[in-house]
C-alpha cells in the first residue's frame, strides 16, 4: 500500500513492496505516482509536510544536502537561497533535474564528499545532509562563493550555540585542507 507520508518511492523499494512494473504503470497510470526518473516515482497523495530536501534525494540519490542548505537547516543563517545546494562526488551525474526546487549540483573530491554525512528522518521521508561542523567548514573553504557576509554570520552563529563541537570542526578543517583560514577566522571572532 502507498502511504500518504512518504512523499518519495524508488523502484526498488516499490518491488520490495510487491508491486510488479505492470502494478507500477497502472498506479502512474491512474494518478497515484509520477515517474520523476529511471529509479524515482512521485507519491502525488502524498500528505505529510513538504520539504525541497526530500526532492533533494530523489533526483540526486546519492547527493548531500550542503553549504547554505545545510546552514539554514542548522539555523545558521538567515539568509534564504534560491536553489538547493546538493554535493555529489565529482564524477557523480544526475540524470534529471526538477523544474522546481533548483538543484544547485556541487561537485566534491572523494575526501570533501565522504566526511561529514548523516542521514535524516522525517517520517517515512529520508535526506542525507552535512553535520553542522562540515557544514561550517565548507562555508569557510568556499566563501568566495558563498559569499564574505554569509560566511561570517554562519561562523558567529555557530560559536554562539551551546551544541557546537569546536574539536570535529577543527578536526575536519585539517582533513578538508582548510585548518588555515579556519584558525584565522577563529582568532578574529573569538
Amino acid at each position: 500500500m502507498i502511504s500518504e507520508n512518504r512523499k518519495f518511492y524508488s523502484i526498488n523499494a516499490l518491488k520490495e513492496m510487491g508491486y510488479t512494473h505492470y502494478r507500477i504503470n497502472q498506479l502512474v497510470a491512474a494518478g497515484e505516482l509520477c515517474k520523476i526518473n529511471k529509479k524515482f516515482y512521485e507519491n502525488l497523495h502524498y500528505d505529510g509536510e513538504e520539504s525541497d530536501f526530500y526532492y533533494a534525494s530523489a533526483y540526486a540519490p546519492e547527493g548531500v544536502i550542503c553549504l547554505l542548505s545545510a546552514a539554514v537547516y542548522y539555523g545558521l543563517t538567515t539568509y534564504r537561497p534560491e536553489a538547493v545546494d546538493v554535493a555529489i562526488p565529482r564524477k557523480g551525474k544526475v540524470s534529471t533535474l526538477p523544474a522546481w526546487p533548483e538543484l544547485n549540483i556541487c561537485y566534491f573530491t572523494d575526501n570533501r564528499f565522504e566526511t561529514g554525512i548523516q542521514t535524516v528522518n522525517e517520517g517515512e521521508n529520508t535526506f542525507r545532509i552535512y553535520d553542522m561542523e562540515k557544514t561550517v567548514v565548507d562555508v569557510v573553504y568556499y566563501r568566495e562563493k558563498v559569499g564574505l557576509e554569509e560566511t561570517k554570520e554562519i561562523l558567529v552563529t555557530y560559536l554562539r550555540r551551546e551544541d557546537r563541537n569546536l574539536n570535529r570542526l577543527i578536526r575536519y578543517a585539517r582533513i578538508l585542507k582548510c585548518a588555515d583560514v579556519m584558525e584565522k577566522y577563529l582568532e578574529v571572532l573569538v
